[in-house]
């Protein structure tokens, strides 16, 4: 199994999304991807250790000896379940009800761990030629102010763009898209820009911001504190 660039971009939007409910048919339409695609992505994620399985509880008898029916899992990696309907959980516990109903979700430790570590080297990124695009890495307008002005900037080549730098071949052609149907998966994207062709400040700062998207509940790294 070889894990695609595709496949880290689900997980990106798998983050991005948080306690959303989704479908697979959503999550195609809205990263450009095929529906097959979508579904492949997902299971080299879970075989990747990126994503979890959502598990569900086994049937539990209640009252008049009658079980609740769980469905087996489909072929091919989509993992739905057939439940009866019940009343939704009080407001406050919709965030867990939510994930419950969702076929997968991000393994935060993993998928951090990959993100700042490995994927850069897993799909390094490739300069191109000045084009007009899309801005990403620390051009990107999440970073707006963050990075001292005069900068190069790197875009995704792309008709729409109105922005002239130095192409970056994106992650996955279908990622200039995907970023502009989702200002939170647009971030995640640039700051993995940042750890492919950024500067060593841009880097620290895109490790720090990724970590805490991805993985917030990670503890965090204590500083030593200078003295004298």
């Amino acid at each position: 199994m070889q894990l695609k660039p595709q496949d880290f971009v689900v997980a990106l939007k798998l983050v991005a999304w948080g306690n959303q409910r989704w479908t697979y048919a959503r999550l195609a339409h809205e990263l450009g991807l095929s529906a097959s695609d979508a579904h492949g992505a997902v299971k080299r994620g879970l075989q990747a250790g990126l994503l979890l399985q959502n598990q569900v509880a086994l049937p539990q008898p209640v009252e008049g000896g009658s079980v609740a029916v769980l469905s087996v899992p489909e072929a091919e990696g989509i993992y739905r379940v057939t439940r009866k309907r019940v009343r939704r959980p009080a407001q406050g516990h919709n965030d867990i009800a939510a994930v419950a109903d969702n076929p997968v979700r991000p393994h935060a430790h993993n998928l951090a761990e990959f993100a700042l570590y490995g994927a850069k080297y897993a799909f390094p990124g490739v300069r191109l030629p000045l084009a007009v695009g899309v801005p990403t890495s620390h051009s990107a307008p999440a970073f707006s102010g963050v990075f001292a002005p005069g900068s190069t900037d790197f875009v995704w080549p792309h008709p729409n763009g109105v922005v002239r730098g130095v192409g970056l071949e994106p992650l996955h052609p279908s990622v200039p898209f995907a970023a502009m149907q989702d200002a939170k998966l647009y971030e995640l994207l640039a700051l993995f820009d940042a750890l492919r062709v950024g500067k060593v400040r841009e880097r620290g700062m895109a490790q720090e911001r990724l970590q805490a998207l991805i993985d917030p509940d990670a503890p965090k790294p204590v500083k030593e504190v200078l003295r004298g």
